[in-house]
């Protein structure tokens, strides 16, 4: 099974990049599934007040993968925020990882400056990529694209 078969049945299930997995919340068999399919990482960034089916940090960690939490809010939607997503994402060198919130909204914006800065994206392409993966919102598009200018800015 290949990653990406493994997160079948998860809303907004994408692939991206060639090691990069994203999509909507999860169940424990897609963990289990994505664990025997190689993926090292899962990152979650649904806040902790966010209502969960299980206790995923739990079974993440009982299944030998790292589980990363890098909450993204109305009140986390910051330069370090995205320097932390960017950071997970690159950690594991050429390991699968599993990026993912409840819907795959947050997921698309936090993948825009992954895509232009670490992998060339040219903006417009990685927007079309962010709305592919599952991003809707306007505000989250401007905070990702926002940081990604700056730092190539910079």
């Amino acid at each position: 099974m290949t990653p990406f078969e493994a997160i079948k049945g998860v809303v907004n299930a994408a692939q991206p990049l060639p090691r990069v997995l994203t999509g909507g919340q999860p169940s424990a068999a897609h963990l289990e599934a994505l664990k025997n399919a190689g993926v090292t990482t899962v990152i979650d960034l649904r806040e902790s007040m966010e209502p969960r089916p299980f206790d995923e940090p739990a079974t993440v960690k009982a299944l030998g993968m790292k589980y990363v939490p890098i909450p993204v809010g109305p009140h986390s939607m910051t330069d370090a925020t995205l320097d932390a997503i960017r950071s997970a994402l690159k950690e594991d060198g050429e390991a699968p990882v599993f990026l993912h919130c409840a819907s795959a909204n947050r997921v698309g914006a936090a993948l825009i400056p992954h895509l232009m800065l670490d992998h060339g994206f040219e903006e417009d392409d990685a927007v079309d990529t962010a709305m592919r993966v599952g991003m809707r919102s306007a505000e989250l598009m401007q905070w990702g694209v926002g940081y990604a200018r700056k730092k190539s800015e910079g």
